[in-house]
């Protein structure tokens, strides 16, 4: 699903914005000046910065200023992605900083001889150090779709940058962008219901980034009566959720992700519901990425419905492990089994033939057969659980935080490791991403900023009683 998304997007924005765009400048001559070659050669470069420096000038007014800005925008869409990256890197090696702009302000500061020259000085530092290619963007704000436009270019521009630093450049001046346009109190929370305009509800098929939507009547079930779905939106992006969340109302802590998600099963009454699970979080716009407001969505709907049914006293999730079995079996790879005890270790020895511990466990965790296998199930069981536990309580970044990204995203919130599940997602993704374990975050509302302040100041990772005797049995060698 993530690989459609990427493929799809652009094709999606294309579509979009191609016809909203070219009513602005259906009037005016500005498309006609701003129309490339595909690939964007040497000539059309030449062109598209003269195209560029004309958007700047705001030659002929606000109203020239704006269809320039369409134009410019409806040219990048025609591109291929030769045409686009070149387009990208116009923007970063001409419509930078003025250096000697920026040098400038900078012997002023470092002039300054009283606290108004300096403060006067650092102001214009501020400015010169904004590049003109942000001023440039900028101006898409004021057009239909403008934000989402940016935001898209962004998503196909990360990738791209990773490895270019002039393309880095744009990247990191579109981030600091979006990021002053897309903070959170901006933001507008809505809960989606089936009563939603279905070019809205479809949207969810493509953004759903958990656990795939198979289809209407799927969706269907993910909004029934005992069900929510919540999501932040933008006032520029009003029809495209940034980041949602699915909740199921339930009795207890839920453990299976296939019960939650049965479409046979009977709605519950949510009267009766003491526990609020959240069971999947999406981002929907990959060019916001590294833009945090996922957080702040976790803490508006607890208040939400904390406020609507006063019976709920827990709020947890269902949650997904995806970084375990990739660094299990590059552990594996390098010989690490020492956090498994002398008694699993034997176990393993005694179920394969091959010999030694890690190429028992390699052997099993390599042929998933083991997963309709119900000896072998009961045997990985243990091992498996003790290993999750490990992974989440003591593999760390370089920075001390949780090495798994879903972990780190709830223990930042001030959440803890509640329960470990087995066999709570069985779907190929679920087999491959962590071995079938899902386990639940449990949210106490007395301890969230208590637990979210320990994490971040000394990355302490807070876990229930039931987790840590996981990894209290006998030592191993």
């Amino acid at each position: 699903m993530m690989e459609q998304r990427k493929s799809s997007f652009w094709d999606r924005a294309v579509r979009n914005l191609r016809s909203v765009w070219s009513k602005i400048g259906a009037t005016d001559n500005y498309f006609l000046e701003a129309s490339f070659s595909p690939e964007l050669n040497e000539i059309d470069q030449r062109r598209l910065i003269e195209h560029m420096r004309a958007c700047l000038e705001a030659r002929g007014g606000e109203v020239s200023a704006r269809s320039r800005a369409a134009a410019l925008g409806h040219a990048y869409l025609a591109l291929n992605e030769t045409g686009r990256k070149r387009f990208l890197g116009v923007l970063a090696s001409e419509f930078g900083s003025d250096t000697e702009t920026v040098n400038k302000a900078i012997s002023d500061l470092q002039n300054a001889t009283n606290t108004e020259n300096r403060m006067a000085a650092e102001k214009n530092l501020r400015n010169a150090l904004v590049s003109t290619r942000t001023r440039l963007l900028t101006q898409f704000n004021a057009l239909p779709e403008g934000v989402k436009f940016l935001v898209d270019m962004r998503a196909e521009l990360i990738p791209w940058a990773r490895n270019d630093p002039f393309l880095n450049t744009v990247e990191c001046d579109l981030k600091a962008l979006l990021t002053s346009w897309f903070d959170v109190g901006f933001l507008e929370l809505k809960q989606i219901t089936w009563k939603a305009p279905a070019a809205l509800l479809e949207k969810f098929f493509g953004y759903e980034a958990v656990h795939e939507i198979t289809g209407w009547d799927d969706l269907k079930n993910r909004l029934a009566s005992d069900r929510r779905c919540f999501a932040f939106f933008h006032p520029r992006m009003p029809e495209e959720p940034l980041v949602f969340v699915w909740v199921a109302l339930v009795e207890g802590m839920a453990s299976n992700i296939h019960e939650l998600l049965d479409k046979g099963a009977p709605d519950q009454d949510e009267k009766h519901a003491d526990t609020a699970i959240f069971y999947s979080i999406s981002n929907a716009q990959a060019g916001l990425s590294g833009i945090t407001f996922g957080n702040f969505l976790i803490k508006r709907v607890v208040d939400n419905l904390s406020a609507e049914l006063d019976g709920l006293k827990k709020f947890a999730t269902l949650s997904p492990i995806p970084g375990f079995m990739p660094w299990l079996r590059s552990n594996l790879e390098n010989n690490h089994l020492e956090f498994l005890t002398i008694e699993q270790q034997e176990k393993l020895k005694r179920t394969s033939s091959k010999g030694s511990p890690k190429a028992s466990l390699i052997h099993l965790l390599y042929d998933t057969k083991w997963v309709n296998n119900t000896e072998t199930q009961s045997m990985l069981k243990p091992i498996l659980l003790r290993l999750a536990v490990h992974y989440l309580a003591n593999e760390k970044r370089n920075e001390g935080t949780a090495l798994d990204s879903v972990a780190h995203f709830h223990l930042n919130n001030g959440a803890r490791i509640e329960q470990l599940h087995w066999a709570a997602d069985l779907s190929p993704k679920g087999i491959k991403q962590s071995a079938g374990i899902m386990l639940n975050y449990l949210y106490l509302l007395k301890d969230i900023e208590v637990n979210h302040e320990s994490y971040r100041s000394g990355k302490a990772i807070m876990t229930s009683s039931d987790v840590r005797d996981l990894l209290k049995d006998q030592k191993p060698t």
